[in-house]
């Protein structure tokens, strides 16, 4: 095992010392914590020490960072305090409670580090960034805090109203990441042609079967048509109990509802700024997140409409799908190119698990969330190529050992030859007939399980 998992490299850094000191503090602390629980080593004592360093340094940092925003004037001042203020007062004093009742049980553990580094990744390449203006905060949109705290209110009501199951708001914003397995549903509602609004649900798997399992009476440990079925009509209850308490939603007509899978998911979530952006914590029985987006435009594609006359089917496709990506090899392409991306995606996801990042340091943050068993990476990217993005990972141990295939558009000898000199596990021409190319992807993996 190695003693790092999330190392903050100088492509990361933001170019404002004290800022760019403590994010490599957080990160070498969350890794350690992570490489501790992995090796599974569960003193309850070691946790905590690290769980309280972790607090002290994060509480330091936020104040150390809102002061350099204020010495500069930086006008996002009011939004990134709230996003601080979320973590600190909501966020970490759940996550610690959950700890302390489940005297750090392995699920609790997972949560706290899940959330942390997620919220650590996220934070830091989207908003921190934004204060030097290298991104624009995903943030900006988001309701106003009484309005917010009004909805959080209400869920939390439904919650116990519908399961007796106590829940608590533990972010304000959460970013799309995965806490345990998911199962992620998207609702459309409209009024009249042109407004639209689109609720994100994600769920636990575990939640659900606490949850409408429980109630339905369906005695299983694992999701299945009945329990997903249930699931869903007891989310639009869920969601139009929700806007029966504000009056402005009254109009809104369910118009369509599509069973998303976490890529589906994240292109929906990544492509817009969201309202609402809410993530809860049960108790133990499980998380679930409530996202808004709205006003926006109607994204096709995304997934079947279910109506009833398919609802049997697509919860029944739905399912084998999940099935089948559990048990599917997963590979990463990295490419600046979406056509490429997309045009690999295609042809890899049926046998596959795809996931795609457009730059070398979208690709460090990807495997971090999800290890991959094989990278596709472009040589000839911008900013940082190829060579630069196999020698981060190579750099990182927990990384070094996760095979990387170049993607080039060059035959020429020479560039041949400079590809073979950084030792990848092989190398793919992008003009290849898509056949070839999987058959050398197909052919790859072979050899990889025959040894």
């Amino acid at each position: 095992m190695t003693e790092e998992q999330l190392i903050w490299r100088d492509e990361f850094n933001i170019g404002v010392e004290t800022i760019d000191r403590e994010h490599r503090r957080l990160f070498k602390i969350i890794s350690k914590l992570i490489t501790y629980h992995e090796e599974g080593k569960n003193s309850q004592w070691a946790c905590q020490e690290g769980v309280k360093y972790f607090k002290t340094h994060a509480m330091k940092h936020f104040e150390d960072e809102e002061a350099y925003m204020k010495s500069i004037g930086y006008e996002g001042l009011n939004v990134h305090q709230n996003i601080h203020r979320s973590f600190r007062e909501n966020t970490l004093p759940a996550l610690e409670q959950e700890l302390e009742q489940t005297e750090y049980a392995p699920d609790a553990v997972e949560h706290f580090l899940g959330v942390c580094a997620g919220w650590l990744i996220g934070h830091t390449l989207t908003e921190d960034r934004a204060i030097t203006g290298e991104q624009v905060s995903k943030w900006g949109s988001l309701l106003p805090e009484d309005e917010l705290e009004a909805l959080k209110k209400v869920i939390v009501q439904l919650v116990f109203d519908m399961f007796r199951l106590e829940s608590q708001a533990i972010s304000d914003t959460y970013g799309g990441e995965r806490f345990g397995k998911g199962v992620y549903y998207r609702l459309i509602y409209g009024a009249g042609q042109e407004e639209k609004q689109e609720i994100l649900l994600v769920f636990e798997e575990k939640l659900l079967i606490n949850t409408v399992g429980k109630v339905m009476g369906i005695q299983t440990n694992k999701l299945d048509t009945m329990l997903v079925n249930a699931a869903r009509y007891t989310a639009k209850q869920f969601v139009g109990r929700i806007m029966e308490y504000f009056p402005e939603m009254s109009a809104y007509q369910l118009q369509e509802e599509n069973l998303l899978t976490y890529n589906q998911f994240q292109r929906v979530f990544e492509r817009h700024k969201p309202q609402v952006s809410l993530l809860f914590n049960t108790g133990g029985a499980g998380y679930f997140a409530y996202c808004i987006i709205a006003p926006h435009l109607l994204e096709k594609g995304v997934g079947t409409p279910i109506q009833n006359e398919n609802a049997m089917s697509e919860v029944e496709q739905y399912l084998m799908k999940r099935e089948e990506s559990a048990g599917k090899l997963k590979i990463l392409i990295v490419d600046d190119s979406i056509t490429i991306r997309n045009g690999m995606k295609k042809l890899l996801e049926e046998d596959y698990e795809v996931a795609m990042a457009e730059s070398g340091v979208a690709a460090i943050r990807a495997i971090t969330l999800n290890r991959p068993d094989l990278i596709l990476l472009d040589y000839e990217m911008p900013v940082c190529d190829g060579r630069q993005t196999l020698e981060m990972l190579r750099y990182e141990k927990s990384f070094a050992d996760i095979p990387v295939v170049f993607l080039t558009g060059q035959s020429d000898p020479s560039v041949v030859q400079k590809l073979l000199a950084l030792k990848p596990a092989g190398y793919l021409l992008k003009y290849l007939k898509p056949e070839e190319i999987k058959e050398k992807i197909n052919n790859f993996f072979a050899r990889q399980q025959n040894g």
